[in-house]
């Protein structure tokens, strides 16, 4: 692990108490890391989810699990089709 990977892992980490989310980073680099970091724990690659299993995962760690999902969207973590059915991670 490099050592600007090292330093986003404890980045991350610091955002969490007791495996939850203490909040939603406002600044878009250290949400970014979060957002990257939530992808590859919380979802597989090659599986398709329902909305409402995102939301399951994603309530683990934080209780606005509508707004991580969006941003998950938004980054490209996450793909969804135009009539929203579907959630799949991005290769």
């Amino acid at each position: 692990m490099s050592d600007s990977e090292l330093r986003g892992s404890r980045q991350v980490a610091a955002l969490f108490s007791s495996g939850r989310l203490t909040a939603i980073p406002r600044k878009p680099a250290r949400r970014e890391q979060l957002l990257a970091h939530l992808a590859q724990t919380l979802f597989e690659r090659d599986r398709v989810y329902t909305e409402r299993e995102v939301n399951d995962a994603l309530l683990t760690v934080h209780d606005d699990c509508s707004a991580l999902r969006r941003y998950l969207v938004v980054a490209g973590l996450l793909e969804r089709p135009r009539d929203g059915s579907s959630y799949r991670r991005r290769r």
